[in-house]
Parts: C-alpha cells; sequence; structure tokens
C-alpha cells in the first residue's frame, strides 16, 4: 500500500508530465490505491483522483467508484472534501454525470449539517453544468429512494432548484420538471404534494393561461373526482379541500372551476352535517368558503341538479316567518330560529354566483312557486340580519385604534363584514326577477381594489335604477318595499333575535372566539391552514399514507 511520500512523487509525476500525465497509468493506479489506505493517504487522494481524472477517462468507473468510497468514510473532514470535488468529476466525464446526481441525491440525507451543506452546494454546481442530467438522478431519487432521501430530494428541488435562474432552469429544462412532475404525482402524499404543487407554479412556463390550466387539471388528477365521496371519512374530505386549496389561485375567467364546483355541489353539499374533519375545526364552513371562493370563476355547467343542491342547501339555514313555522304543542315556535350567518354567507354568494349561468332557475314558469318560497326567507332573514347589523354598528360606533385591535371587536368587525353582504345579496337576489349584479368582497379576502370589469358591472346596476329592498325598523312588519311596491304580509310583528347566548348584547361575541360566526353568533371554527395530517391520504409502498 502507497504511503504519503509516495503519493506525492507520483504526484509530481503527473503534474510534471502535464498533457502526457496519461502516459504514467502506474502513478495514477498508485493514486486510486490510496483511497483504501490510512487517513492521511485518504485526504491526499480525495484531491489527487479528481485533479488528473481527464486524462485516465478509459478508466472513469473504476475513478468515480474510488472517489464515492472517499465519499463515505466515517471522517466527517475527508468526506465533504470528497463531496466538494464530485462536481469536477461530472465536467471531464458528463456521461456520468446522472450517477453523480444520483449519489448526491442520496447523501442529502446527512444529518450533519456542515457536510449537508457541502452536498447542496455540490449538487448545485452539476445543476450549472447539466440541469437535464442532474434532474435525471434525482427524480431517479425521488421515485425508487428511502423515505427520507426522497423527503430531502424533494424539499431541494423545491426550494433550491428552482431558485437557480433562467440561465440554468431553462424552458427545456422546465418541460422536464413538468413531465417527471406528473410521473410522480401519481404516489404522492399530501405534504409531496403541496410541495410540488409550489415547484410547478413557480415555473415560468406555468404563468400563461396553458399553464395555469395545467396546474388546475393536476389537482383535478389528485382529487380522484371520479371517486366515492365519503364525508365521514377525514382523509378523504382533506384531501378534497386541499387540492381545492392549490387550484384556487388558478382560476380566472378564462380558468374555470366548474368541475370542483359540480362535484361539491352534487356529492358534499347533501352531507354538510356528516363531514368529518381534525377535533376542533369547523370543516362544513372551510369547505363552503372553498365553494363560495370557487363559484366566482364557475364557468357553463350542463348539470342544473348541482344548482338544486345549493339552494336547497341554503333553504336549511334560511327559516320561514314565524306563521309559516310548525307551532308546538302550547301554540308557541317549537324552535327559536338559530341563524348561521357566516354558512349563509357562503351558501347565498355561490347561489348568487352561479344563478348567472342560469337564469331561469326561479323565473321559468314550473318554479314560481320555488321563487314564492325563497322570497318569504329572503325577506325574513333579512329582518334579522338588520336587526344584527344595527346592533353591530351601534357597538362598534366610536371605537378606533387600539380599541378595535381586541380580539371581541375584530369578531364584530368581521361579523358586520359578513351581515354587510349577506345584506347586498339579498337585496340582488329580491329583484323582480332575482338579480346577480352585485359584486361583494368575501368576508374572509382582502379587500381589493375593483377592476374594470367590476366597475362597469357595478354603474350598469346603478343605471337599473332598482329600488333596493327595505324593511320598516319599527312598528309591525307589514311593509316590505320591493322596487317601489308595497305588499301586505298580515299582522307578523318585527323580527326580534332570540335571547341568551344569541344576542344578550349589542353585537356581543364571546372573547377569543372565531371571526367566522356561526350558531348564535358564536366562532364558527377557525379555518386551517398549511399542509396535511402526518398520515397523508392512502397506503402505498411502504411510506406511510399516500394518494
Amino acid at each position: 500500500m502507497v504511503d504519503v511520500e509516495q503519493l506525492y512523487k507520483d504526484y509530481g509525476v503527473l503534474a510534471d508530465a502535464k498533457e502526457n500525465a496519461s502516459e504514467h497509468k502506474e502513478a495514477y493506479a498508485n493514486i486510486l490505491s490510496a483511497s483504501q489506505g490510512g487517513q492521511k493517504e485518504k485526504r491526499l487522494a480525495a484531491q489527487f483522483i479528481p485533479k488528473f481524472f481527464k486524462y485516465f477517462l478509459s478508466e472513469a468507473e473504476q475513478v468515480i467508484d474510488a472517489q464515492l468510497d472517499l465519499c463515505e468514510d466515517d471522517d466527517g473532514l475527508l468526506r465533504r472534501q470528497a463531496i466538494k470535488e464530485l462536481p469536477n468529476l461530472c465536467k471531464d466525464a458528463p456521461d456520468h454525470l446522472p450517477r453523480i446526481a444520483d449519489v448526491l441525491t442520496q447523501l442529502l440525507q446527512s444529518e450533519d449539517q456542515a457536510e449537508f451543506n457541502c452536498v447542496q452546494n455540490a449538487f448545485i454546481a452539476v445543476f450549472k453544468l447539466d440541469a437535464k442530467g442532474a434532474l435525471g438522478g434525482l427524480f431517479a431519487q425521488i421515485q425508487s429512494g428511502e423515505d427520507l432521501v426522497r423527503d430531502r430530494a424533494i424539499k431541494f428541488l423545491s426550494t433550491k432548484v428552482k431558485s437557480l435562474g433562467p440561465d440554468i432552469i431553462t424552458k427545456d429544462v422546465e418541460e422536464q420538471i413538468i413531465e417527471k412532475s406528473k410521473e410522480i404525482l401519481h404516489d404522492v402524499t399530501g405534504d409531496e404534494f403541496v410541495a410540488f404543487m409550489k415547484l410547478l407554479s413557480s415555473l415560468s412556463t406555468m404563468q400563461t393561461l396553458l399553464g395555469r390550466q395545467q396546474l388546475v387539471n393536476i389537482a383535478i388528477e389528485q382529487a380522484d373526482l371520479k371517486a366515492d365521496f365519503v364525508p365521514s371519512d377525514p382523509d378523504c374530505v382533506d384531501k378534497l379541500t386541499q387540492c381545492i386549496k392549490q387550484a384556487l389561485p388558478f382560476f380566472s375567467k378564462n380558468v374555470h372551476s366548474t368541475k370542483f364546483i359540480e362535484h361539491i355541489s352534487n356529492h358534499v353539499v347533501p352531507f354538510l352535517s356528516e363531514l368529518a374533519g381534525p377535533e376542533g375545526t369547523n370543516v362544513k364552513l372551510e369547505v363552503l368558503k372553498l365553494l363560495a371562493e370557487m363559484s366566482t370563476h364557475c364557468g357553463d355547467y350542463e348539470d342544473r341538479g348541482c344548482l338544486e343542491k345549493v339552494h336547497n342547501a341554503l333553504l336549511e339555514y334560511m327559516p320561514l316567518p314565524p306563521a309559516e313555522v310548525e307551532e308546538g304543542e302550547n301554540g308557541k315556535d317549537s324552535d327559536e330560529p338559530k341563524l348561521q350567518f357566516s354558512i349563509v354567507e357562503c351558501l347565498m354568494y355561490t347561489l348568487h354566483q352561479m344563478g348567472k349561468k342560469c337564469p331561469d332557475f326561479f323565473t321559468a314558469e314550473e318554479n314560481l312557486d320555488r321563487l314564492k318560497d325563497f322570497r318569504l326567507r329572503l325577506q325574513y332573514f333579512a329582518r334579522g340580519n338588520q336587526v344584527y347589523m344595527k346592533q353591530l354598528r351601534a357597538d362598534l360606533r366610536d371605537k378606533t385604534g387600539d380599541v378595535l385591535k381586541s380580539d371581541e371587536n375584530k369578531i364584530k368587525v368581521v361579523a358586520l363584514k359578513i351581515t354587510t353582504n349577506i345584506n347586498a345579496l339579498i337585496k340582488d337576489l329580491f329583484r323582480n326577477p332575482p338579480g346577480y349584479g352585485c359584486i361583494i368582497t368575501l368576508s374572509w379576502k382582502p379587500i381589493q381594489k375593483a377592476t374594470t370589469e367590476q366597475t362597469q358591472q357595478q354603474q350598469s346596476v346603478k343605471r337599473g335604477n332598482i329600488t333596493p329592498i327595505t324593511f320598516s325598523e319599527s312598528g309591525p312588519a307589514k311593509k316590505a318595499t320591493v322596487g317601489g311596491g308595497n305588499k301586505q304580509r298580515g299582522a307578523r310583528g318585527v323580527y326580534h333575535p332570540p335571547g341568551g347566548r344569541y344576542s344578550a348584547k349589542a353585537g356581543n361575541a364571546p372573547s377569543g372566539g372565531d371571526a367566522n360566526y356561526g350558531n348564535n353568533f358564536t366562532g364558527g371554527g377557525q379555518q386551517r391552514r398549511g399542509g396535511f395530517r402526518g398520515r397523508g391520504w392512502s397506503k402505498g409502498r411502504g411510506r406511510g399514507n399516500r394518494f
């Protein structure tokens, strides 16, 4: 076995030979054998092997194996030196670059932070030499590597690779990433799916209309809308909601959400009360919020039944006036109504958006009874909504600055947004025929500057000179003005919210509650953010639950 002194002699021979170094095979063989020697010899070998590799390309397999042996040594300092030199081997033997990229991917599992950083730097250097070849090795380990290697590889891909810039991640490279990612997405966990969607959405290729449509199609495919939906299965519900969340940013007037809307309307909305989710969350409200957000970009749909299911669900949360409600044994209302404003906002907004695509839903001759019933419910709900708006405004009046930042007042501010939105929607739907022109910002969404199209729509509504529905604030509620006309509704009294927790004080809500008002003006459950639960969505390949 060669010693340090011999290694320096062999180095001198090769260095002096310069372009004729390939004639001194014995000297280079001694350097290769040092990869199996002592620690001092190995450290020299880690530096000398790559330096003269270009003169001995015919021995590429043996040379690469020797360097990789050094990358697995017990000495951390030696490992880092050997890893650092791997990109130099790729320069001289580009055909072997995918193999070295494969090895670097495996080395990402290192728990030593200094070594991990060294691996990442070496990998980036390899990408700069040949991004396509590096991706080949990276995706090979994502497809077949162990759990830790796979996880680290996906993280490296979604964080480091996408930041390399257009000079390295060219259009051809992006197309390779898209193609390989689609292959991987056939078997991923929830967290992996989110990571790939973030990666793909960051690519310049995906910033086009066609690219955004591809991203939506990927989310639709992952959601597996043709499979049976099981509302009592938390994983099934979670999978659907997370796929929708990933697709939401890409919907527009040209990229429609129709497939998701039809699926939720037909297979989820009828089973809202059965939806299962993590303890402490209001999964029903979360699903309805997603439905409402998507409905803004709903395209033409052939299945009119999906609109009917949304309408039927809305009726469950919009009671008939007391005279129409079944009476209890003592001649009084059997139950006081519990107006769930957050849910009504979601369903009413969805109905309002979907109704644009089906204007005869209420106005067709065979649907006149449906319209009559709906108008009664709208009128009654509007009374309760306006009473509550008045309470909230009175309670928030003259409150500014830090006072409004208290948890209780934050809840009331959001509650006022909800009731204001509902009031605007009711005015539109109460027109004869029902209108679909008003534009609102959903209570949980940040207020954005109206687009030119929205401004034009608002102006066209104003030019229509349609008098909104109004209700008397005091006295018997006999009059409801619709378009300037008065209609007598009998001797029903003004709506008064039920007592107790419902509205003991003007607009009061429990401190610390969520801003999404649900039953009895209380918090409607906090919307979950971020990734998935640990177990993923379905089983597969020994990495826990997967798609």
